[in-house]
């Protein structure tokens, strides 16, 4: 058994471990670092802990959405300054979560616990997820649509997909061109399927809001502009940062080692699909297989 953060497996590796039977990744997505044809023809499972964090994260996400609609972090930061706006509507930016249309690029575990949170807003939801069956997003409530058709229609579009090699960036200055005046875009997964640059530059002409969690370059260097937004709410990587938070990727292993050993094949932790080899070597549409394996789940 490999547990790891990013493992590193090639044909060599599995060579020289004859009895490993299972890689489990810590980090919460499908490395470019294991070859996942080669353990599928070894019969190694590759498993991800990224279930494990749909809870926490799910809910950093509704406190995101709700603050970042009613603009209490920027009436915060002017109450401080003895400049609070009593009694107003700031009707170009702040909204209501109540049956706003609101988006999701990508509707794997973590969408689809934002999902369940959000139901009683009663808002409409649409997804892109080339990945997603058309029978699973009836039953979820979700109405499929383009990557432009949803930056274009929700209030809110929350970025949830899974990073790969392939996907770096889909979300650019089109994409982001596309969103209404006044939304929110929030960024859950990882920087890695924005382009920041673009990200940041609607942003300082005011046009929308958002709220990021994740950023290119961890730490944030001091002398970046993404410190002087004054339409973001900036959070350091800290959507599952808490006391709790990270405990079911422990449980999740254990019980998933558990099944493996009593012959059972039932996982909790997210199961590696054969397609995964075609993603390392990129085949396939570039957009559509960064979200297999979140989609899977």
């Amino acid at each position: 058994m490999l547990i790891s953060a990013t493992p590193e497996v090639d044909a060599a590796t599995l060579a020289a471990a004859p009895r490993l039977k299972a890689i489990i990744e810590v980090s919460g997505s499908f490395p470019a670092t294991i070859d996942y044809a080669a353990c599928a023809a070894r019969g190694v499972e590759v498993l991800s802990c990224a279930p494990s964090f749909k809870y926490s994260v799910a809910e950093m996400t509704l406190a995101m959405m709700l603050a970042g609609g009613r603009g209490l972090v920027a009436e915060h930061e002017a109450f401080r300054k003895g400049q609070e706006n009593w009694l107003a509507d700031d009707y170009e930016t702040d909204f209501t979560l109540y049956g706003q249309t609101v988006g999701f690029v990508g509707y794997g575990s973590i969408a689809r616990e934002i999902h369940r949170l959000i139901r009683p807003f009663a808002p409409k939801v649409v997804a892109y997820d080339p990945w997603l069956p058309d029978e699973v997003a009836r039953e979820a409530g979700v109405e499929l649509r383009t990557l432009n058709e949803v930056m274009a229609a929700g209030r809110v579009t929350i970025v949830a997909a899974t990073p790969t090699s392939e996907n770096k960036g889909m979300i650019g200055a089109a994409e982001l061109a596309a969103m209404p005046k006044g939304a929110l875009l929030v960024l859950i997964s990882r920087a890695h399927l924005v382009d920041f640059g673009a990200l940041v530059a609607e942003l300082q002409s005011g046009r929308i809001r958002a709220a990021v969690d994740v950023f290119p370059s961890e730490p944030v260097a001091a002398n970046d502009p993404v410190h002087h937004l004054d339409d973001a709410i900036l959070s350091p990587h800290r959507a599952a940062a808490v006391p709790g938070g990270r405990h079911p990727i422990g449980r999740m292993i254990v019980e998933d080692l558990t099944s493996m050993l009593e012959g059972r094949t039932e996982r909790q932790l997210q199961v590696a699909k054969a397609q995964h080899a075609e993603m390392q070597a990129g085949v396939g549409d570039a957009k559509s297989v960064g979200m297999m394996a979140q989609n899977r789940a």
